[in-house]
């Protein structure tokens, strides 16, 4: 973990320090790093927050320079595409066959997350970011995976309020203890088991990103807010009731995270994603001079409807609710977010 690695590189470069004025002495080669040299190299931050330096960055900037910086391979909600990482979702999956390990999932401190994106990000153009707009991305993350609002600033005086899902799912590395001394003992050499049985196999690991020219060329797919089931004839109660104001304020702002592709109001044109204006109660895939999916087209044919029930559910996790289709956000798990959402869609109806 961070602060391991941290004292090992300490040790290291302490030792490093301690014997380059005898070495350099001794073979006449370099000289003493000076105070700055080694400060440009001591970069790292620690889970107790040393080593962050001052500054602040909010979601709704870091939104903007994600989509600049890192949208491209991270996607537009954190999501990844194709093979790159994922940064955003998996929550409540470590414990499955093929868990999803994702900073919200199963990084334990934020500190790691802050300290990878200074070092090492944008792929291509590190340590170009400055420390506000670094807060500003590690927000958005954070964000992305449902830890804060969307009105939040993350700063050196709040870091360490940030509670990480995984915080306390790792242990202390006792392997010298446990695993060393059965890997120096004295080896079997002959007869060491009765028989010999095959236990497990390997699985297929899909983790090495595909840059080749149809990948590279490849942009986000065309999203629908919603895919569902038919709906019934009628609509029950609760949807023919008038909209709550607040309901439709609050639902304005989750539908930042929808932006990026779908357009609403007055004036609003197909983007990544078809015009949203009027989907409530519509049949799926029927917004004019919108390319749709094979998906979302044999959805259209088996006479899908989007209602309250079919939108909350698809909203709730797209891939798993139409498998293969290929809208990329990963999904609003909270259900007043969702109902949120559907009230300010049906305010454009």
């Amino acid at each position: 973990m961070s602060k391991y690695r941290n004292l090992v590189i300490g040790t290291a470069l302490a030792s490093a320090l301690m014997a380059a004025p005898a070495l350099a002495e001794k073979l006449g080669l370099g000289r003493p790093a000076l105070p700055e040299e080694v400060a440009a190299w001591d970069k790292d931050v620690r889970p107790d927050g040393l080593g962050l330096p001052d500054g602040s960055g909010s979601v709704e900037d870091g939104e903007m320079i994600f989509a600049d910086s890192c949208a491209v391979c991270h996607g537009d909600f954190a999501e990844g595409v194709g093979n790159w990482p994922k940064l955003a979702g998996g929550a409540n999956t470590l414990d499955h066959a093929d868990p999803l390990k994702t900073v919200g999932s199963y990084w334990p401190y934020l500190s790691t997350t802050w300290d990878y994106v200074h070092r090492s990000m944008p792929f291509g153009d590190a340590q170009t970011l400055s420390a506000d707009e670094v807060y500003a991305i590690v927000a958005y993350i954070l964000y992305s995976n449902d830890l804060v609002e969307d009105d939040f600033v993350l700063s050196k005086e709040n870091f360490l309020e940030v509670e990480m899902p995984n915080a306390d799912g790792f242990i202390v590395d006792d392997r010298e203890e446990t695993e060393l001394p059965l890997f120096t003992a004295e080896p079997c050499m002959e007869n060491c088991k009765d028989t010999v049985e095959v236990t497990m196999r390997a699985a297929v690991l899909d983790v090495t990103p595909d840059i080749g020219e149809e990948a590279a060329a490849e942009t986000p797919a065309e999203a629908e807010v919603a895919e569902a089931a038919p709906a019934a004839e009628e609509p029950p109660a609760a949807e023919t009731a008038a909209l709550d104001p607040e309901m439709v304020a609050k639902g304005e702002k989750v539908f930042k995270k929808c932006k990026a592709c779908h357009q609403v109001g007055e004036g609003a044109k197909n983007r990544t994603g078809p015009v949203l204006n009027g989907v409530f109660g519509r049949t799926a895939g029927m917004v004019d001079g919108f390319k749709y999916s094979k998906v979302m087209a044999a959805a259209a044919d088996d006479g899908l409807v989007w209602d309250h029930e079919t939108l909350s559910a698809y909203l709730e996790n797209p891939k798993a609710y139409l498998p293969k289709n290929k809208m990329s956000f990963a999904g609003l798990k909270k259900e007043e977010d969702r109902a949120a959402v559907i009230a300010y869609l049906r305010s454009f109806d």
